[in-house]
């Protein structure tokens, strides 16, 4: 073997041998976040020049910074896009309102369902064994969900993850639709879920869906015998006495259900957003980027919670466990007195 044969085969080994360079992801991302905290100040300046501040009073001037203050504290009560009943007023001070009209929420609201639908119709339009990069993202996203949601309720909930996909995704870009200029800006656009009248509308959605489910698998007796429980009085009436209170008990909390879920959401994304009208007021860019970046996870957040509990709420609507503690009940007397449980006793 030649010297130039040893010397291209000690290179080949070398190269084989020697670890290759691991790159650092921190690098490489670091830019793309400069980027990113860039065009959220940029965002942040243009629509603090292209809507200047104007006093709410009718003032001339709009002083800094109490008017501007003013102005990113916006009233629970949503402004009407489009009035039908023009001739009965709304108090902006109002939290809960009942009057025909088309809210800048709603209408926000049905511009975030169209993009989510359009969104989703688009990236699947072509669905192949093989997935392409826009299917693979809404079947892992999925997926996740579908583990998620599995995990957390158990496998009754199987047949429930599409509701609690479709409800966290909605609700998620429901939140995240007020931290984009001009969302919050005009008049026109504000993030649904920062009014209360919109919430209420979605938690009553779900108080319905997981009661309807609770009959369609139990029947109408045996729903509401979860509240009732008059069987139990075969147990003696002191224990009729205490599962009918219990029962009670139960259906009271179940109207308490759609009051949590709705408040919990507007309280959190209605603070979040007057925070974040004040801070970006006082300081226009650098400050609410950190405060962004934080309303985006809590607004994750706050998705998650409510659909995980309309999950929570709708699989423990199908079950029928008071009967199911009565029955075990009543097998226990038997096994104590000498007696075999009626479905073991031997035929004759």
């Amino acid at each position: 073997m030649s010297s130039e044969e040893v010397a291209t085969d000690m290179v080949a080994r070398d190269s084989e041998t020697s670890p290759t360079p691991e790159r650092k992801p921190g690098r490489r991302l670091a830019p793309r976040w400069l980027v990113l905290v860039g065009l959220v100040i940029v965002l942040d300046i243009v629509a603090f020049v292209a809507f200047p501040q104007v006093a709410k009073s009718g003032a001339a001037d709009c002083a800094f910074p109490a008017c501007f203050i003013e102005n990113s504290l916006e009233f629970p009560a949503p402004h009407a896009v489009i009035d039908l009943a023009p001739s009965t007023p709304v108090s902006a001070t109002d939290l809960v309102t009942f009057h025909p009209s088309i809210s800048n929420t709603l209408l926000t609201m049905w511009i975030v369902m169209a993009i989510v639908l359009v969104g989703a119709i688009l990236m699947v339009r072509s669905a192949k064994l093989v997935p392409g990069r826009g299917q693979n993202i809404i079947e892992t996203v999925y997926e996740f969900l579908s583990d998620f949601g599995v995990g957390i309720a158990g496998p009754a909930a199987r047949p429930y993850i599409p509701i609690f996909a479709a409800a966290f995704i909605l609700i998620l870009f429901d939140n995240w639709i007020g931290l984009v200029p001009p969302v919050g800006k005009i008049d026109l656009l504000r993030a649904p879920s920062s009014d209360v009248n919109i919430t209420i509308g979605m938690a009553l959605v779900s108080f319905t869906i997981f009661h309807v489910e609770g009959i369609r698998h139990l029947g109408l007796g045996g729903y509401l015998g979860k509240f009732f429980p008059i069987y139990e009085f075969r147990n003696g009436i002191g224990a009729g006495v205490i599962a009918m209170f219990v029962g009670l008990i139960e259906l009271m909390l179940e109207f308490v259900k759609p009051v949590t879920l709705s408040m919990r959401l507007f309280g959190n994304i209605y603070g979040g957003e007057v925070a974040l009208g004040v801070i970006t007021t006082l300081t226009i860019s650098f400050i609410p980027v950190l405060l962004i970046a934080l309303e985006l996870m809590l607004n994750a957040i706050q998705a998650l919670i409510f659909s995980v509990l309309t999950l929570m709420f709708i699989v423990l609507a199908i079950e029928s466990h008071h009967e199911e503690e009565g029955q075990i009940a009543e097998e226990a007397i038997d096994q104590i007195e000498g007696k075999e449980p009626a479905g073991l006793q031997p035929a004759h």
